[in-house]
């Protein structure tokens, strides 16, 4: 395998580990910022690393509509072009051909549809994805699948992932290898335990260097996700890092790492911090909400960020009022700042042998989490 992945603890289910690329190495568990295409909206690459964050997200279909997988590998590779230095994952682009495009045929080949940009006609196929990540310069590269809708009958699911099966091979055979740099897998099979452990198996039997759990946060509910992902993961390899796609909420985060999940994504930090939505260590705060007018204190007093250090939310609530463009940038980078600190609490609590005081945390205030947090200490 070309990447390396460094198994260091592990506290009941949760794992501890490390994962090293082409372009540094990842601490585990670990939350990836979603730079869709190749930006992560509101911030700098700096202000990214400052937070923490140790890889990106970017977008396979987002970058080959615009400005063009080839002419960013001309401009010296995705790395280079906006600035990131550190690993970066690039989703494969099937989920985004699925929902943005205006037309879309799928047949065993790939996917023929329009763009959403210009209804250009494209076909996107395994080998066309995995070319176009390897023009980027991905550390790590997905396997072309279909994600499949919530909800599917039992046979729709199977069909479905059938043929992600067909195409994780052909995948795995246009992947170049390389020192540094990874496939992964992605196991589908909806809500369906025994299409899991058929779909993990097959891609088992190709063989990858870690493995994705895909179709789940697509409208099953919270529950659901959890059960399944519980059921899934015990039929990945433990000597492989495993990506839970798109997910998702602090609450989320927690109860999947101890469920065994190493790497998560989300646009739900960035895009919460452009609708004005803050996460804390007290809870979600809505800053267009009257109470935080007059408010002189921090969004969060525990906070490193400089939006916690240097504002109080008065004035991050007249920026957003206002829509001034530093109320998402002090928003998004709090919000991320609060995801890695969270990351880095998981590691340190895995490390320790009590997730489980984590997971009580978690599990208290998950039925509020989304409501808005009481007033500051410093107003209250």
């Amino acid at each position: 395998m070309s990447l390396g992945f460094e198994l260091l603890g592990c506290d009941d289910r949760a794992r501890r580990g490390r994962l090293t690329t082409a372009h540094g190495t990842i601490e585990t568990p670990a939350f990836m910022p979603v730079g869709t295409a190749a930006t992560v909206k509101a911030m700098t690459p700096e202000d990214v690393r400052a937070t923490g964050a140790e890889i990106l997200l970017c977008n396979t279909y987002h970058l080959m509509l615009r400005p063009g997988a080839e002419r960013i590998a001309r401009l010296g590779g995705l790395h280079k072009f906006m600035n990131w230095p550190l690993p970066i994952l690039t989703d494969s682009g099937g989920y985004q051909v699925m929902s943005l495009s205006e037309l879309r045929k799928i047949d065993e080949e790939g996917v023929r549809f329009q763009s959403h940009l210009d209804g250009a006609k494209h076909l996107l196929t395994p080998e066309r994805s995995i070319e176009i990540q390897h023009l980027l310069d991905a550390d790590i590269t997905m396997a072309f699948d279909e994600c499949t809708p919530y909800p599917a009958t039992e046979e729709q699911a199977r069909e479905s992932m059938h043929l992600s099966m067909r195409w994780a091979e052909r995948s795995k055979k246009a992947f170049v290898d390389r020192p540094g740099y990874g496939l992964f897998g992605i196991v589908q099979g909806s809500v369906y335990p025994a299409l899991r452990r058929e779909s993990a198996a097959a891609l088992q039997a190709i063989g990858f260097d870690g493995y994705a759990i895909g179709g789940l946060a697509v409208g099953e509910g919270t529950a659901l996700m959890l059960s399944t992902l519980e059921v899934t993961e015990g039929f990945l390899p433990a000597e492989r890092p495993r990506y839970l796609m798109g997910v998702g909420k602090p609450s989320d985060l927690v109860a999947a790492v101890a469920r065994g999940v190493d790497m998560f994504d989300c646009v739900l930090p960035t895009r919460s911090g452009r609708t004005a939505q803050a996460f804390t260590r007290r809870g979600t705060l809505n800053l267009r909400n009257a109470r935080h007018t007059d408010d002189p204190g921090p969004l969060d007093p525990e906070c490193r960020c400089p939006a916690c250090r240097n504002y109080s939310r008065a004035y991050l609530q007249h920026l957003v009022k206002a829509n001034e463009i530093l109320g998402a940038m002090l928003l998004t980078r709090h919000n991320l700042t609060y995801y890695q600190d969270l990351m880095a609490e998981l590691r340190g609590a895995i490390e320790a042998g009590r997730l489980a005081d984590v997971v009580a945390r978690f599990a208290r205030r998950a039925a509020d989490e989304d409501s808005e947090a009481g007033a500051s200490p410093k107003a209250s």
